[in-house]
């Protein structure tokens, strides 16, 4: 990967973190993500499970189900997903059938486990080794911004 690619995931990643705080301020749970084609934001979103009394409403399927839907296209191979946390199984679903190309996080599924003290659910790599549509995966970007985010939220609900 090229050091302007870096950067790249690094900028946009950074504005993945941010929207993960403003969910947790409006009282859904820290996460965020940012679809990006050619450099570009093209959509944002954050978890929104409590505000909208929606369960499936995270930040990743959100985003997806927006897009798409706003769009009227399935098909996301020419986009990236940058997503402040490793994506849970309904998510990296959404990304397999949408046939994302590329996903980026920072927190993976097992660092987050640790922090909230609980294994939360599969993994995204585990879906994504067992489906036809795979996005290329970059993890662990500004990871240590990540974990106070985290740490934070599930401090106060342990």
């Amino acid at each position: 990967m090229s050091d302007s690619q870096k950067q790249l995931d690094i900028s946009f990643m950074r504005q993945a973190l941010e929207l993960a705080e403003d969910a947790a301020k409006r009282g859904n749970e820290p996460f965020g993500a940012l679809l990006v084609k050619d450099n570009e934001v093209i959509m944002t979103g954050e978890n929104r499970i409590h505000t909208e009394n929606d369960p499936t409403y995270h930040a990743e399927l959100g985003l997806i189900r927006d897009f798409c839907t706003t769009e009227k296209l399935s098909d996301l191979r020419e986009y990236t997903l940058y997503t402040s946390c490793e994506p849970c199984c309904m998510c990296a679903g959404a990304m397999v059938w949408s046939c994302l190309g590329r996903m980026v996080y920072s927190l993976s599924h097992d660092e987050l486990a640790t922090i909230a003290g609980f294994n939360i659910m599969i993994g995204s790599e585990e879906i994504f080794l067992r489906s036809p549509n795979r996005p290329q995966v970059v993890s662990g970007v500004l990871k240590e911004e990540a974990v106070p985010i985290y740490q934070d939220y599930f401090q106060d609900k342990t």
